[in-house]
């Protein structure tokens, strides 16, 4: 191993110190996250001491028992909840930046999607973009931006794809705040309520398909790179 890439790895954080940095990052910008932290971990703990309050509370043992599981489920539901409002203001910071469906898209997705945060047409003037997630439901295009361009953009790219792969559905959904939009934090659920039709070996062949499809002649900017902004999943568990 070279000296570089031992002194990556000594530099790379550990768990505790991973998870003090999304606390501190999630307590900085949600203030409210902190007593529900709090609450999740003491809530369990104070239930198993009632339990063995009315049980039994001459016994050491059920004492010894009851206080370790409230503290392991404290724990667990307290990881469940720093991960949840993470998440949320992960996604507020995102929101209304260019780039940030498309770090959506690859950061949050699992399964068979597959997914870029390079947008697949862009409008260099206003900053409007459409991304392409290829997945069970079909082609999903998702748009940012102003809903009249995106329009165009969606339109455009849509034409391209039918050429190569007509028989494949094309489903479109706009980010947004606005009547008949999605919301950012709501996104990857939207996606992941879409129908089923397409079968593992055939999102491979349509994603393969249309990466060999031309590229746009316009300059695309690749996306916002979501580890800088959102924290992974990973360091949470």
């Amino acid at each position: 191993m070279s000296q570089s890439s031992t002194s990556g790895a000594q530099k790379e954080p550990g768990r505790f110190r991973q998870i003090w940095q999304v606390l501190r990052m999630t307590v900085k910008y949600d203030k409210t996250s902190l007593w529900l932290l709090i609450g999740a971990f003491v809530v369990p703990v104070l239930v198993s001491v009632g339990v063995v309050l009315l049980v039994d509370p001459g016994n050491p043992l059920m004492w010894i028992i009851s206080i370790v599981l409230g503290v392991m489920v404290g724990l667990l539901l307290a990881m469940y909840t720093l991960n949840w409002r993470a998440e949320k203001v992960a996604f507020s910071q995102l929101e209304g930046k260019p780039g940030a469906a498309g770090a959506v898209l690859t950061s949050s997705l699992r399964g068979r999607w597959q997914t870029s945060d390079t947008p697949v047409a862009f409008n260099a003037k206003t900053q409007d973009a459409v991304f392409r997630a290829v997945g069970k439901p079909g082609i999903v295009l998702v748009s940012e931006g102003n809903p009249n361009v995106c329009k165009r953009l969606v339109g455009d790219e849509r034409r391209r794809v039918q050429r190569i792969v007509p028989n494949v559905d094309i489903i479109h959904i706009h980010v947004g705040n606005g009547e008949g939009q999605t919301p950012l934090l709501k996104l990857r659920r939207s996606m992941r309520k879409l129908p089923k039709k397409l079968q593992k070996t055939e999102i491979l062949a349509v994603s393969n398909r249309l990466r060999a499809m031309p590229s746009s002649s316009l300059p695309i900017p690749k996306g916002i790179d979501p580890n800088r902004i959102r924290p992974s999943r990973a360091h949470l568990r």
